[in-house]
């Protein structure tokens, strides 16, 4: 998003600015939910997909918990068990509901979450306008926290709202009029050649970032190659065509036993009607295109086609080195497909940005140096550092300005609903 640069605008100037930037964020979480009925607000097919009505409120209770009750006096709550109902994790705030009982309850229904993002637009509206100045470099760093925040959750909701329609027999698509993919030969793969030695990563900047992009450090790499695009759907039908799924030699053992617990044959939202491959999309089924990036692959599919392929996953330090001065602009969610395109002629590292988050070999673990914020914000990324794996790049339901090359996402390594691809690397 664009940030107020607080060196060329007035005081007044850059805090009217703000109000304009959290209006457009939380306009574009409620436009994303106009195709959907209220029915389908409320449904939960998986305990890792929430409610399309939770989400909205849940940034809300982030504002209100975070700015409001802190910062503006005096502010009444919209609902007292709302602060119950609507915390995600923060044990250090209070109780929350179990992730996988979030679709149990039929109420607060869609318009009165609507009243509850109302009445905290009003109130911060206020606090943005009125915060003295002692406070207010405290409610513009929690503030843009909350946005970026908001930002991740609109993701989610595009992710969560395939899962939760994808359960229905009917195939509903979320949006009838989403445009098709652009038909087009994906480019040969190549490998792009990086030096080893000594690199820094992390941020570095004074933009905006997550405290687990930092601080920025040191590490020694090998010399290595990167694929010049990730892999397509026709190179992962080889792969299934291999008894890739049947071959316990290409599988961690935790993924091994993943794919004979969930009989896993294909990638989530695959099917096959009379030997020809469909796929579910947000715009409904659609032919599977051989030539798009493969997408909705675990980690551990991601780990068995590159064992299978000769090759290995990158690291996310080799990863970021490679994505380094790379325009932040791909099939992001801006681009309107709201679904991975098939790769174009172009730069030596196609699609670095956006399509499909891009596996890596890296656990998630916080880098040398780091420590959690004080208080509940701490536990927004730090006490997530085990058993998951870091992913980067961005997918094309991903904001534009929600991206940056020091960007760490990261999922549990069985978790594919998320619009996850493949990017092999090899040792130089």
């Amino acid at each position: 998003m664009n940030i107020p640069n607080a060196a060329s605008a007035l005081p007044d100037e850059q805090r009217s600015q703000w109000a304009e930037i959290y209006l457009s964020v939380r306009r574009c979480s409620e436009e994303l939910c106009v195709p959907l009925s209220a029915e389908d607000c409320s449904i939960q097919t998986a305990p890792e997909a929430s409610p399309s009505k939770w989400h909205l409120a849940h940034v809300s209770w982030f504002f209100e918990t975070f700015l409001l009750k802190a910062y503006l006096a005096p502010y009444r709550e919209f609902h007292p068990v709302f602060s119950h109902i609507f915390n995600s994790y923060y044990e250090q705030i209070g109780t929350f509901r179990p992730r996988e009982q979030r679709g149990f309850l039929s109420r607060p229904g869609f318009e009165e979450i609507i009243r509850y993002r109302s009445h905290v637009d009003e109130h911060m509206l206020k606090l943005v306008h009125s915060a003295g100045e002692d406070v207010w470099p405290h409610v513009q760093q929690r503030l843009e926290i909350g946005l970026n925040h908001e930002q991740q959750h609109q993701e989610l909701l595009l992710t969560d709202i395939k899962l939760n329609l994808s359960a229905n027999p009917l195939r509903p698509a979320y949006r009838n009029d989403l445009p098709a993919t652009p038909k087009a030969i994906a480019p040969a793969l190549h490998w792009q050649a990086f030096p080893g030695g000594i690199h820094e990563i992390g941020h570095q900047g004074s933009g905006f970032a997550y405290d687990n992009e930092t601080p920025r450090h040191r590490i020694y790499l090998n010399a290595f190659c990167l694929a010049s695009r990730p892999v397509t759907n026709g190179e992962y039908v080889a792969f299934m065509q291999d008894g890739g799924y049947d071959r316990p030699e290409f599988w961690l053992s935790d993924g091994w036993a993943t794919v004979k617990r969930q009989h896993w044959s294909n990638p989530l939202y695959w099917e096959a009607t009379d030997g020809e491959w469909s796929q579910y999309t947000l715009g409904g089924l659609r032919m599977l295109d051989p030539e798009e990036p493969v997408c909705h692959v675990s980690y551990y599919e991601a780990e068995a086609y590159a064992a299978w392929a000769g090759k290995r996953l990158p690291t996310e330090a080799e990863w970021e080195i490679a994505a380094r001065g790379l325009a932040i602009a791909g099939n992001l969610r801006d681009s309107g497909y709201l679904h991975p395109t098939a790769a174009l002629p172009g730069d030596s590292l196609l699609q670095m940005v956006g399509d499909v988050w891009e596996h890596t070999a890296s656990p998630y673990q916080p880098y040398p140096g780091f420590r959690p914020a004080a208080g509940a914000l701490g536990e927004y990324n730090g006490k997530f550092m085990c058993n998951q794996m870091v992913l980067r790049g961005g997918s094309c339901v991903t904001a534009a300005d929600h991206l940056r090359a020091s960007y760490r996402n990261f999922f549990y390594p069985h978790e594919r609903w998320q619009f996850q691809g493949i990017r092999l690397a090899e040792d130089a």
